[in-house]
């Protein structure tokens, strides 16, 4: 088995065990269970030096599983939403795999994409239309 496939399957494991309240639960205990011996170690040095080691080593690994599952969540959206245009007859192909283009092309899309917008605004206002309606108003 390859690395990245063990690490894949590790992460998504680890991501769904951390995302669930059984573990946030888990943690909150030994949170209350650290602060509760404070009085038998006398709030000393090590006491505060366990929890404080302990965050920072679970907050560190914690960031590369939290990566990696948002990169794959994003990677299989871009996936999904390209065959949504590929399949819609009218869609504008170059749109596909625009999360590849350049940061000047993207906002050369965003920008067209809010004059679109705006021109359907101006459009339905002129037909009588208010934010939200589906169909003119009729005059009051």
């Amino acid at each position: 088995m390859k690395f990245s496939t063990a690490f894949t399957r590790f992460a998504q494991s680890a991501a769904r065990f951390t995302g669930r309240p059984l573990c946030f639960a888990l943690a909150a205990t030994l949170i209350v269970v650290w602060a509760l011996t404070g009085p038998i170690f006398q709030f000393n040095n090590t006491w505060q030096l366990v929890i404080n080691t302990g965050t920072t080593i679970v907050t560190f690994l914690m960031v590369f599983l939290i990566q990696n599952t948002q990169n794959r969540d994003t990677e299989a959206l871009h996936i999904k939403i390209d065959e949504l245009i590929r399949a819609t007859a009218s869609a504008n192909n170059t749109l596909l795999a625009l999360e590849e283009l350049d940061d000047d092309a993207v906002e050369k899309q965003r920008q067209r994409f809010a004059e679109l917008a705006r021109n359907a605004r101006k459009e339905r206002a002129r037909k009588g239309c208010r934010d939200g309606d589906v169909e003119p108003q009729p005059d009051d």
